[in-house]
């Protein structure tokens, strides 16, 4: 206990010195030490667990550092000038064991600059892993100066038993998340081998914002606006008002949308059902020959139950409602072509970004945007198919937390996969991608001999390059669903991740699994299952 009272009380002096610095950035103290968790029960003082307890704490703490020792008081305001002094002092035995190829302690140190933002100024957290010996107090007062020395803030900490020497005694070991500035960094790691041993540094990874909750995807909004007919001279709706009016009132349904709402009810025109019939007519003739097995099952099965013909255009609520029956899909309007990110992290939880407004009339065989015709008949029937559905979020979840650069490269699999891809069937190559499936032109000219056929391969799918205004000259084959699953599992541990991510399907949400309890919950769920399985297994063998 003594021992965190030190530690919490150097930083508060911290605190002491710089009036703006907001506790707010503050996490809990987490202790994790067999001698200080029996301490816990018995009757010792009190002291903060979270980081509320802190403001009642803070005098306690200042007052009983400075009656430590009276030759040596805690008040930062009293010490500021002396400590820069010493810091130079440390910086100056830093700079000699580093040239002189000293390691200062058995460990190896990893310390990435490029983790840390550039600037006089920056900050760059990490996790500092070091030892002390248990004989002697002294090396917490010099790890403390330390900190007070480069301004180093205490954001977490952990100890634990270490090794045990030969006289019977446990080294203490510790792990404690801080920040501190970036151009102190190497120096600071340095002055910490000084005083302590096996000492390991692990920057903090940046990892982008990403949706937890099903709720959370309210945020995943970010629109592409190149194809916007209010922006895009191209689009065949630029120089229409009344298309881009209505366009306008639909897209704006979709804005306001809230996730849990009921979905909205568009009552389409004369001209959008005329534009509906003239692509469903076409498309419905050509399915039979070109498109996959689960694709005209699904279609079959949506035609029956959701309204779908040349005379209706379907309703985003009764087509969610059949999604969610079958494969735990489920629809969401959008108001526009979503960003890469935004789109691929929907789909790790189940949930399909679908727009509800029509192509203009003029070209309805062509269309430089997603809109309903393309999904209601290119990704929905591929939908209401489990094995497809498993694929589809895998690259969901594959994204979650993902660099930009790993989300070009999924966004492309999916490209030349849910939106190009093909597959074997029956000895013949048929067609599952939602662009081929509601593109009349491109979905023939697939399946004839013109262009390549490769066989599914994630990581050279990800480095090709995406045709948006011609045919593609490449399309990849997949064996079949569940292997293309199983290579895309494949390709997604490769995507460099500070964390390993579940879906609950319970609970709509992903659990980031960074703590034992949550791993030992993950396993209790598992025996269960496995349970499940084993009983129907013996059932099956005594019939």
């Amino acid at each position: 206990m003594y021992i965190i009272l030190l530690l919490v009380g150097f930083q508060l002096n911290s605190i002491h010195l710089n009036r703006s610095y907001s506790l707010k950035s503050w996490t809990s103290v987490k202790v994790q030490h067999p001698i200080l968790d029996s301490c816990y029960h018995s009757a010792v003082p009190w002291f903060p667990n979270d980081i509320q307890d802190l403001d009642r704490f803070a005098n306690q703490i200042l007052s009983y550092g400075s009656e430590l020792d009276a030759d040596h008081p805690m008040d930062l305001e009293v010490q500021a000038a002396p400590f820069d002094g010493k810091k130079q002092s440390l910086i100056e035995d830093a700079r000699k064991e580093r040239s002189s190829g000293s390691t200062g302690s058995p460990g190896p140190t990893r310390t990435r600059h490029d983790s840390v933002s550039e600037g006089k100024e920056a900050r760059g957290s990490l996790s500092v892993l070091f030892t002390l010996s248990n004989d002697t107090n002294g090396g917490f007062f010099k790890i403390g100066e330390i900190f007070e020395t480069f301004k180093a803030r205490l954001l977490h900490i952990e100890s634990r038993l270490g090794r045990k020497s030969e006289d019977g005694t446990a080294d203490l070991e510790f792990l404690m998340k801080c920040d501190v500035h970036s151009s102190d960094l190497e120096v600071f790691i340095n002055s910490l081998k000084g005083v302590a041993d096996d000492v390991c540094s692990v920057p903090e990874e940046k990892v982008p914002w990403f949706p937890r909750q099903i709720r959370d995807l309210d945020r995943c909004n970010t629109l592409n606006t190149k194809f916007d007919p209010n922006i895009n001279q191209e689009h065949p709706g630029y120089g229409d008002p009344e298309y881009r009016k209505r366009r306008a009132f639909i897209s704006d349904l979709a804005f306001t949308y809230k996730q849990g709402a009921p979905l909205p009810i568009i009552d389409y025109t004369a001209e959008e059902i005329s534009t509906w019939r003239q692509i469903y007519q076409q498309l419905r003739s050509l399915y039979p020959d070109t498109a996959c097995k689960q694709f005209l099952d699904g279609l079959q099965q949506l035609e029956k139950e959701c309204g779908y013909g040349e005379d209706n255009v379907p309703q985003l609520r009764d087509v969610s409602a059949f999604l969610k029956e079958r494969t735990g899909f489920q629809l969401r309007p959008v108001d526009g072509l979503l960003s890469p990110r935004d789109f691929l992290n929907s789909l790790a939880f189940r949930v399909f970004p679908c727009t509800q407004y029509i192509r203009h009339s003029s070209a309805p065989m062509h269309s430089p945007e997603p809109d309903c015709c393309h999904e209601l008949l290119g990704h929905v029937p591929m939908l209401a198919d489990k094995a497809f559905a498993q694929f589809s979020q895998e690259i969901g979840l594959a994204s979650l937390g993902a660099s930009d650069e790993d989300i070009e490269k999924l966004s492309t699999v999916y490209w030349y996969s849910v939106e190009y891809g093909l597959c074997k069937q029956d000895g013949n190559v048929r067609v599952y991608g939602a662009a081929l499936l509601s593109s009349s032109g491109e979905l023939v000219y697939a399946l004839s001999n013109k262009p390549e056929h490769k066989q599914f391969n994630p990581e050279e799918m990800a480095v090709q390059v995406c045709q948006y205004d011609t045919y593609h000259p490449l399309y990849f084959v997949a064996e079949n669903f569940e292997d293309a699953t199983l290579k895309l599992g494949k390709y997604s541990a490769t995507i460099k991740r500070p964390f390993s991510l579940r879906y609950d399907p319970y609970t709509g949400s992903v659990e980031v699994l960074d703590q034992p309890v949550k791993l030992q919950k993950v396993l209790s769920q598992m025996r269960e299952e496995l349970k499940t399985l084993h009983g129907a297994l013996e059932n099956l063998g005594s019939s």
